[in-house]
């Protein structure tokens, strides 16, 4: 219950969960470092922009400064986005489990009994991978820019704008977009993107924080204390930095 009510904290200050596109001709996302400094301040007033290790200033493999902070923005909404499902689908697994079969065999998922840890190490391998191929083929899809229809995001894509699968479904098979299927956001307005687009990055940032202290309340006890407070971690014997644990390894 307790993180049941953790989600619903979480969920109710969240304004944004998915990419924002901006139909105007200069996305905030798209420029320098002093584009970066005002996003900083929108986002958060208090710690305005901080850069410790001056990334903004890098230049990674040559590619320039401009692209450097393309891939470094596009990294970070990814990631950010990434860690928000995680965060959700933890404290989900904590609390449900889907009805149906998880195999073709009719084994059933995991028992929400289990800590999501210990929930993903009961999946099967063939599953495991079958996540990670989806995974890799949506990748695949974000750096070709959807079949070429959009610039790489180190060479002028608003850095979190995900290519449509339009040519995708022109030539192989229907499928909807992940960012706003339905097209309820296609006529927003600009400032309520941008709005949209700082919560994005703000919830992204939580996120990452927030599953992390999951895992590290876990594995390490006492680590974090609010958490073991509050009577949410469970110890947890594995290593969650090893998906295919027990199951697969290169070494």
């Amino acid at each position: 219950m307790m993180k049941s009510a953790i989600l619903f904290t979480v969920l109710s200050s969240a304004a944004a969960f998915a990419p924002v596109q901006t139909s105007s001709a200069k996305s905030t996302l798209e420029a320098g470092k002093a584009d970066l400094q005002v996003i900083a301040e929108k986002a958060n007033p208090l710690v305005k922009f901080y850069d410790p290790l001056s990334l903004a200033d890098a230049d990674f493999w040559g590619f320039g400064n401009e692209a450097t902070i393309g891939w470094l923005r596009h990294s970070e909404i990814k990631h950010g986005r990434i860690a928000q499902a995680a965060f959700v689908g933890y404290v989900v697994q904590s609390n449900v489990v889907f009805p149906w079969p998880q195999t073709l065999d009719g084994t059933a998922h995991p028992s929400a009994d289990l800590i999501p840890e210990a929930q993903w190490d009961a999946v099967p391998v063939g599953a495991k991978w079958q996540i990670f191929a989806v995974i890799s083929l949506l990748e695949l899809w974000d750096e070709c820019g959807g079949g070429g229809v959009l610039p790489h995001y180190t060479k002028g894509r608003k850095p979190g704008q995900y290519p449509s699968f339009q040519t995708f479904r022109e030539n192989v098979h229907p499928v909807l977009d992940l960012y706003d299927p339905f097209g309820f956001s296609k006529n927003a307005s600009a400032e309520t993107k941008e709005r949209r687009l700082i919560a994005e990055l703000n919830n992204g940032r939580l996120a990452m924080l927030g599953i992390f202290g999951f895992l590290c309340a876990d594995k390490i006890p006492g680590s974090v204390p609010l958490l073991d407070a509050l009577g949410v971690s469970s110890p947890y014997s594995g290593d969650p930095m090893i998906p295919f644990e027990g199951q697969f390894s290169y070494f």
